[in-house]
């Protein structure tokens, strides 16, 4: 039977939203599906995992005890799991810890890599990826023994499919501890990791200066949101790197992208295009981002987005 696994991330405790497109992405051709779990625990995993039918739960651990945060010792743990099981496809997000973990597994099984991908059929191992600012699309058939791939967060639409799983604790010997991270902040974003955020709430010169960009926080907190920005007001020193989408920040697919105060430039657009739901406010309604959105308002952002703010403010629960 054919085989492949998804790494699964967590974080906090739950797995990642972003994690069940991966697993429906790798589904058909009567395949069965192994998740890994890096922290040694399946508790509370199991019955998520299955409601989007993978079928072995591998929690792997070094030595049994939960792997530390290192890309080296972690990349041997996972090519050991897939040597034990048999696994010759493996796919995960293009997460922070998957562009450290993906490159490392590969670059040891000395097996094709194709990251950022927006669409994958692993029968034929053919993957898309967006290239030139999302000016094109490009197709990528892989060849090798092993195929590596890692998936953009929330690009892929996840399908429940029930099914019931087997847990299977996997101890493996991969090496000395070393070096781990112990903790990843998000500085700027509200705390929400900007590539694997459900909506995105982003600034640009129409915020005038960062003391502004609070009004974003204040809306983005009522939802859960991420706070993004425009390069023009990162150069201006108004908000952290960290924040930025576009073609030299972070790429995005959120399921809602709001751009307030943001013009739309080529740049900016190839870093959000692919959102689910595109909505701007500007005060010009020549703006390039009017032509490119779903919804817009050509309105003042000052007054439209503490109003929503109110209105989110004012909703039950």
């Amino acid at each position: 039977m054919e085989k492949a696994a998804i790494l699964i991330e967590t974080q906090n405790g739950d797995i990642k939203k972003s994690n069940f497109g991966v697993i429906t992405a790798a589904h058909g051709n009567g395949r069965e599906l192994y998740a890994f779990l890096l922290d040694g625990c399946e508790t509370g995993h199991q019955a998520a995992l299955e409601a989007y039918g993978i079928h072995k739960v591998v929690a792997i651990t070094n030595h049994g005890e939960p792997l530390p945060w290192n890309p080296a010792i972690g990349s041997k743990a996972v090519i050991n799991a897939m040597q034990h099981f048999g696994i010759r496809t493996l796919l995960g997000l293009s997460s922070a810890k998957g562009k450290e973990l993906l490159p490392h597994i590969a670059a040891r099984l000395d097996a094709p890599l194709v990251m950022d991908c927006i669409a994958v059929d692993i029968t034929e191992h053919i993957v898309q990826k967006s290239q030139y600012s999302g000016k094109t699309i490009a197709t990528i058939k892989t060849h090798g023994t092993h195929k590596i791939y890692g998936i953009r967060p929330n690009a892929l639409e996840p399908k429940a499919n029930p099914g019931s799983a087997e847990v299977i604790p996997f101890i493996t010997e991969a090496g000395g501890q070393g070096f781990s991270i112990k903790q990843i902040k998000q500085t700027g974003s509200g705390g929400v990791d900007l590539t694997e955020a459900d909506v995105i709430i982003s600034g640009g010169r129409g915020m005038e200066n960062s003391e502004n960009f609070r009004i974003l926080w204040e809306c983005a907190e009522q939802i859960g949101a991420a706070v993004g920005a425009s390069r023009v007001a990162v150069d201006a020193g108004w908000v952290p790197h960290s924040m930025q989408v576009g073609q030299t920040g972070a790429t995005v697919s959120p399921k809602v992208y709001v751009a307030c105060g943001i013009s739309g430039s080529v740049q900016h657009f190839a870093g959000m295009k692919t959102a689910g739901l595109i909505i701007a406010i500007n005060t010009d309604p020549e703006a390039a981002i009017i032509k490119r959105c779903d919804y817009f308002a050509v309105a003042d952002l000052f007054e439209i987005v503490p109003l929503l703010t109110s209105k989110l403010k004012a909703q039950p629960g």
